[in-house]
């Protein structure tokens, strides 16, 4: 959350934004209309993809103040383009209305008639002793086929729908406020499961470990972050893994910058599955954005992100791009097979490691 008293005006934040080109006295100059409450170029240059934060060294969380004033102005790009989402999850919050679907069949195809963004919403039941997984509020098809029919998810609860929705995302389309509007109600949905949730998508997580904290709800039940549940259930199959011997490129969510230390969980699924994760430009600080956010406001600087991004990839000598965002991976999909370089999601890894899926055609 932004934070004024922590911010001593160096400009850091957006000298090093890859998207604005300010030199530090614009820099500084745009933070500071900010800061009074007033409109600045950033808001409109701004891709939303919090690298700002990540290179404020006083912990000001200057993205915060960004997404607050996007959200406030509201001309820019994004947010123009966006606000129709946003105000569909709001009526759906102040409606409350329960538009519940108990699922018993195969989980991946009853979600393809709805809606992500309306406050409908599925459940799956699973063993009383297993944890759920939460969806967020993506359909299953925004995941690879087969997700939820593997071993590493056997047993467990599915929930999704906008009941469920982190709101996090949200300030990737101009609403910032939902979060502290409706964060409360979404927790207290997950709660009513009685369960512990693993969280599938990185913004869910955040929702309960970080911005929670932030705005002071309450988080009545035990959760976990993907990436630390992959590596349980690895530890705990080691005899079933088949190493890979491959290197691969990962591609992170802009949310897990609000996370760094769960890197860490991660870099050992690589180690489990057997595969190597060279250094390259485009990761970890100086990681770029998926561009989901860009492709309808500015497709040239979407698609030269995207190239750039595989680019780098591919001159580290990587055999494959790993994403854990399903919409990340969905958005790289068309780059990855003009690349010629698998774009593979981070369940799919483990179940290839775990043999119930093979290494993509076509790879390098």
């Amino acid at each position: 959350m932004w934070d004024a008293s922590k911010c001593n005006l160096c400009g850091d934040c957006l000298v090093n934004c890859r998207y604005a080109g300010y030199d530090r006295d614009k820099a500084i100059a745009e933070i500071t209309l900010l800061m009074e409450g007033k409109d600045a170029e950033i808001l409109s240059k701004c891709t939303t993809c919090i690298a700002c934060s990540s290179h404020c060294p006083t912990g000001a969380d200057p993205s915060n103040l960004i997404f607050k004033m996007q959200e406030k102005i509201g001309t820019s790009p994004i947010v123009v383009v966006d606000k129709p989402l946003c105000e569909e999850l709001v009526r759906a919050f102040e409606r409350r209305e329960d538009h519940r679907q108990l699922i018993q069949g195969t989980p991946d195809k009853p979600a393809l008639s709805f809606d992500a963004f309306r406050f409908d919403y599925q459940l799956i039941p699973g063993d009383p002793g297993k944890p759920a997984l939460s969806l967020d509020a993506f359909r299953f098809d925004y995941f690879p086929e087969g997700t939820f029919d593997s071993q590493l998810f056997k047993g467990m609860t599915i929930v999704r729908g906008g009941e469920y929705a982190s709101l996090v995302g949200y300030v990737h389309m101009g609403g910032e406020s939902l979060v502290e509007k409706y964060g409360q109600r979404v927790l207290d949905k997950l709660a009513s499961l009685g369960k512990d949730i693993v969280y599938i998508h990185n913004e869910g997580f955040i929702l309960a470990h970080v911005k929670a904290k932030e705005y002071g709800f309450e988080v009545p039940f035990k959760y976990m972050h993907l990436f630390e549940y992959l590596r349980n259930y690895l530890r705990a199959h080691k005899k079933n893994i088949t190493k890979l011997g491959k290197k691969v490129a990962y591609h992170a969510n802009c949310a897990t910058r609000l996370i760094p230390e769960y890197d860490a969980f991660l870099d050992e699924v690589f180690e489990l599955v057997g595969v190597e994760r060279p250094n390259r430009e485009y990761e970890r600080l100086n990681a770029v954005c998926c561009t989901a956010p860009l492709i309808y406001v500015n497709r040239e600087l979407a698609v030269d992100i995207q190239k750039k991004n595989f680019e780098d990839a591919i001159a580290c000598g990587a055999d494959a791009i790993i994403t854990s965002c399903p919409l990340c991976h969905r958005v790289l999909m068309r780059p990855s097979l003009k690349f010629n370089l698998p774009n593979i999601f981070i369940t799919d890894l483990c179940r290839i490691a775990l043999g119930e899926k093979p290494w993509p055609d076509g790879s390098r």
